[in-house]
């Protein structure tokens, strides 16, 4: 009986480890450390609207491709990788994001344009799947 107790907690002290690892690399597959695409990750996502989805890929470029600021140019091109249809407005869904309190203005323009970063409100929307 000693023996499986031991078997046991071993066990868990690996699963712990594991889960931690994967915690600290964020939303990169697992899979020999492979990024996922933007594709990949708005496929793990519960999104309604329009502006969740742009939301959600503002989310990826932040996180995955590590932008510290994104604008309209960022979101049209992350959209077109995922290969999904650009919004309409893409401004005026940015600012249904600013208005829930999901997006804020970067104080810096990027490339001479408007630029935004998602709140923390933002982020924790997107990481419990909205």
């Amino acid at each position: 009986m000693d023996e499986m107790d031991q078997r046991l907690r071993d066990l868990e002290t690996r699963v712990k480890v594991l889960e931690k690892r994967f915690e600290d690399e964020g939303v990169q597959s697992p899979a020999r450390g492979k990024r996922q695409s933007a594709k990949e990750f708005l496929l793990t996502k519960k999104f309604k609207t329009e502006t969740q989805k742009v939301l959600t890929l503002a989310y990826y470029l932040e996180r995955v491709e590590g932008l510290a600021s994104f604008n309209v140019p960022d979101l049209e091109r992350v959209f077109r990788a995922a290969r999904e249809k650009l919004p309409a407005n893409m401004n005026d869904a940015v600012n249904k994001n600013i208005a829930r309190g999901f997006m804020m203005e970067a104080k810096e323009k990027k490339d001479s344009k408007k630029a935004w970063y998602l709140t923390s409100t933002g982020e924790r929307f997107v990481e419990s799947d909205m």
